[in-house]
Formats: structure tokens, sequence, C-alpha cells
């Protein structure tokens, strides 16, 4: 009896853990096989390369540039999220960047930290402690280098979320057409 009360008491930890969180990330995506892939680059930085210290919080904190190809037919907006996936806590967000158009191709190097930039969209929360909006730099801890993902989501629609939402708002479930990553690294 008091093994099957303890099995019942792990699976009720399981089924809270693994689906007691109504909202999902915003780097939550579906399975890659649903959708289309196209490339994004930056002027920056090569994928998989080290991502320059002028957009990382120990130079300007700039964003970079960013540009990418033609995204899949019915494109009404895209969502760029900037993760650190290396924290042991879990997803990092470092920028989460939202309803830019579907006829944009690039975004320009630092955007403003504004809820609406004037490149258009809107931006959201990143995960930094002091709960600012827009983009936040790589800034790992000292003696160690983290890998940074951009992932560029092409929509069928925009989200219409209000300006400064946080990753939990911007969910993507049933309308991602496509994605395309960009990945850099950063050590101190």
């Amino acid at each position: 009896m008091k093994f099957v009360l303890l099995a019942l008491a792990a699976l009720a930890v399981l089924a809270v853990a693994c689906g007691g969180d109504d909202e999902p990330a915003a780097t939550e995506t579906p399975p890659p096989d649903d959708i289309v892939t196209f490339s994004m680059q930056s002027n920056a930085f090569a994928d998989g390369e080290s991502i320059p210290e002028r957009h990382t919080c120990d130079g300007d904190d700039l964003s970079p540039s960013l540009f990418w190809e033609e995204p899949p037919e019915g494109t009404e907006a895209f969502v760029l999220v900037m993760d650190d996936a290396d924290v042991p806590a879990g997803v990092f967000t470092h920028w989460i960047y939202y309803d830019i158009p579907g006829t944009a191709r690039s975004l320009p190097e630092a955007i403003e930290a504004e809820a609406e930039p004037s490149s258009g969209g809107a931006q959201g929360f990143n995960s930094f402690a002091a709960h600012i909006v827009g983009y936040g730099g790589p800034c790992p801890p000292a003696g160690q280098t983290h890998q940074y993902n951009f992932t560029l989501s092409a929509l069928d629609q925009p989200l219409d979320l209000p300006p400064g939402a946080s990753p939990q708002d911007v969910d993507l479930t049933g309308h991602v057409l496509g994605q395309a990553t960009l990945s850099g690294t950063y050590g101190r």
C-alpha cells in the first residue's frame, strides 16, 4: 500500500511538472517537421560564431542587424525570440520582438529598447531581473561561454498582443508557418 501511495504521488508531481503551465514560453515551437525552414543571417557574426562584444552587456548592448530570405507563402507577421538555453534554471529570454510586419526582410542594428520601436511591431519584457523591454545582450557568468539562439518564426497572423508582453504571453501555437534560426556564442 505504501508503494502504491508513493507511485501515485510521483505521478501527480510528474503530471503537474509536465502539463501544469497553461501558458507556453515564447521559445516553444511546433516540431521541426511541421514547419518550413528558411535562413537568417547577421552582418555582426556568422552562424555558430562568437557574438561581438558591442552586442553584449560588456559592450554597448546593441541588438545586432538581422536579415532573412523569403519566408513561407502566407506569412503575415514575424516573432523574434533570442534565448540562452545554457542557464542551469532553464531558458533565459534575452529578447522578444513580435508582430514584425510580414513584409519585413531585415531588422537594423540597435533597435531602441521601447515597447513600440520605430521599426514596427512590439517588444516584450526579457528575463533580466530589471524586467526591461527589448534587447538584453549576452551576459553569461564569468568563466563561462553560452550559446544564444535567435529564432525568427513566420506566422499566419499577427499575435495582436499589447506592447510589453511577457515571454509567457507569446503563444505561437497553431500559427507558425516557418522558422529561421541563427546561433552565436559569447564567453566572459
